[in-house]
């Protein structure tokens, strides 16, 4: 029976934590199907916890992960793309199959297909999609094996710091205003922040030409 692997992100649009790919390897979508596997967004963390248990013990499954300050570094010759592109060829090999779905993050889905090919000639089919975690199982279970990783990432970062930095994303206000309360009081930005990111590139200069007075 043919295998075949699905890959996806998480952390992708987040300004704080890291980028994370989840990849798994089955040969049925059945046993996934049955685990009630969905795009990982759409299952309250309990749930997502729940089913990462049975997904992670009844396949062969795989990350990578890439660190704010290493994205930050990166994205002065690469695109986030690029990136993240890299991370999911590193998951692809790792685990090998004669198949691949990927959840697309280019807007030009042929085009980021395309080039997968190219770097994984020993895949026979790539498939890369938009919304592909809606449409492959496989891909959905990629989906919850890179959400509950980064989730779990994102707690050890508020163990670090000791308070509630929100999830990492720019929608979520705990997160913005932990990190310009940082950058107010210590001229910089804290651990696991994305820099090269426009909001915080506004805080830092924001601070820098001003006084602690005038925020």
């Amino acid at each position: 029976m043919a295998s075949y692997c699905g890959i996806d992100e998480a952390g992708r649009g987040s300004v704080m934590g890291p980028l994370v790919v989840g990849a798994v390897k089955t040969e049925s979508d059945e046993p996934l199907v049955e685990m009630g596997v969905r795009d990982s967004k759409k299952l309250t963390p309990k749930r997502r916890e729940a089913i990462y248990e049975l997904i992670t013990s009844q396949t062969e499954w795989t990350i990578s992960v890439i660190s704010a300050e290493d994205i930050d570094l990166r994205r002065k010759q690469e695109s986030l793309n690029d990136i993240e592109m890299s991370m999911f060829i590193e998951c692809a090999e790792h685990l090998g199959a004669e198949r691949l779905f990927a959840d697309c993050p280019d807007v030009n889905e042929q085009s980021f297909g395309a080039r997968m090919t190219v770097r994984l000639p020993q895949y026979g089919e790539i498939i890369a999609k938009h919304k592909a975690d809606d449409s492959y199982p496989v891909v959905s279970a990629a989906s919850i094996v890179a959400k509950v990783n980064r989730d779990r990432m994102m707690d050890d970062i508020r163990q670090e710091f000791g308070t509630d930095v929100g999830s990492g994303y720019p929608s979520d206000r705990y997160t913005m205003e932990f990190i310009e309360d940082w950058i107010r009081e210590n001229g910089r930005a804290p651990a696991h922040v994305r820099c090269s990111w426009e909001p915080v590139r506004v805080m830092l200069s924001r601070r820098a030409n001003t006084k602690l007075t005038d925020w």
